[in-house]
């Protein structure tokens, strides 16, 4: 992907500064001896508390962006910003305490566990975190409830259809309460309804939670 192969929301309607910046931002991957450029100088600038799409063709460097504005990879040259600290030049352990601290994370697999509740994923999502019992509840409740699974929070995962599975990895990614939600194709594995119901769902968190939702 180069720049003019992306495209981006990023109409600005005030003076907002961005969260996320990237300058000349390059991925080079090698493969059989042959390097591919997966992105090719991609600056881009993404507004806070809006829903931004990324675009572009299949095997573009969508997923590859994403990974590398949330901390996941490391760019082959150029800069990561978020809220104007460089982030790319990050150790691990302060890239880890950035994600746990300020990033959520939904992937096109919906990796919940079959054999735990809905509350049960949430909550250990939690506790890995290092968040105490009681915010654990409080916390675990609240995000079901908001993605609409407040009466199925008990039901085991195998029990819900996709589209729920799905509204409970959102729970999880939000639940220690982030600042932007990075989402690789989370309605891929979902049918057209499902898909459509999980796009309306990031559009209320964005508007009554203030998330910063990207995803392609």
């Amino acid at each position: 992907m180069n720049e003019q192969e992306l495209i981006v929301n990023k109409n600005r309607i005030n003076s907002t500064p961005p969260i996320i910046t990237t300058e000349n931002l390059c991925r080079d991957f090698n493969t059989g001896g042959e390097v591919v450029h997966a992105l090719k100088n991609v600056n881009i600038e993404i507004e806070p508390e809006k829903l931004t799409v990324l675009r572009g063709r299949s095997g573009s460097g969508k997923s590859t962006l994403i990974n590398l504005l949330g901390g996941l990879d490391i760019p082959t040259k150029g800069k990561i910003f978020f809220k104007d600290k460089e982030i790319s030049n990050m150790s691990n352990s302060k890239k880890e305490k950035l994600r746990k601290k300020s990033f959520g994370f939904i992937f096109q697999s919906i990796a919940i566990i079959s054999v735990m509740s809905a509350y049960e994923n949430v909550e250990f999502g939690l506790r890995i975190a290092g968040f105490d019992t009681k915010l654990r509840k409080v916390r675990a409740e609240e995000s079901l409830t908001l993605v609409g699974l407040g009466k199925r929070m008990h039901h085991r995962a195998h029990e819900l259809s996709g589209g729920e599975q799905q509204r409970v990895a959102i729970a999880r990614a939000i639940a220690h309460r982030p600042e932007v939600i990075f989402a690789d194709e989370p309605t891929a594995e979902l049918d057209t309804h499902m898909g459509l119901q999980v796009v309306k769902l990031f559009k209320t968190l964005v508007e009554k939670e203030g998330l910063t939702v990207d995803f392609p």
